[in-house]
């Protein structure tokens, strides 16, 4: 029997094509969606950078990176969760906008960087779990492997100041924030 899904459990697109349509998600281990305000943010950073980007959502979660970046213009989204009902939620919600931009992967974000790129993303979303501590691993493999195209950018979202947090070589903390508990920012790579 599926999960009833509550008002909790919905997040609004806040701009683009889409803004203001409402996306339910499941109750999953972990799951966290980035809050509308911290997303406005990101997305007024990134400006128009983010129309035709190829862009990587390494713990997808509700979608809500993802989908806003979509209705920005970016011209793909892959997006990883490991959770079987997040990642049913997450297609379901693409059939529901009527994009085929999205590509979801139901496979652990660090297993699946451990292998060469197949292309290079201009934008990585990396917002794991708090808890998990996954951050300086999936730097290190988006690094070593080859995912990130030239001038890419990654945005972070952890528990902890970013600029506390060691970073490869070439990888520069732009602009970062606070919201609560929340520690956001964007990293350009060069």
């Amino acid at each position: 029997m599926a999960t009833p899904l509550n008002k909790r459990n919905r997040v609004r697109i806040i701009g683009g094509e889409w803004r203001s349509r409402v996306l339910q998600f499941p109750d999953a281990p972990g799951l966290r969606p980035t809050p509308d305000r911290v997303r406005e943010t990101l997305f007024n950073w990134l400006q128009f950078s983010v129309v035709g980007t190829r862009c990587l959502d390494l713990f997808a979660g509700s979608g809500a990176l993802g989908f806003e970046a979509l209705s920005r213009g970016a011209a793909a989204v892959t997006a990883l969760e490991t959770d079987t009902a997040a990642a049913a939620a997450l297609r379901q919600n693409a059939t529901l906008l009527g994009t085929d931009k999205l590509q979801v992967i139901q496979q652990d974000a660090v297993r699946w960087l451990s292998q060469p790129a197949p292309h290079q993303f201009d934008l990585v979303l990396v917002d794991p779990p708090f808890a998990a501590n996954l951050h300086q691993r999936c730097f290190e493999l988006l690094h070593e492997h080859g995912w990130l195209a030239k001038n890419a950018r990654v945005y972070l979202e952890a528990g902890q100041a970013l600029a506390s947090m060691p970073m490869p070589t070439g990888w520069q903390l732009e602009r970062h924030k606070q919201a609560g508990d929340v520690h956001y920012g964007l990293v350009l790579v060069r």
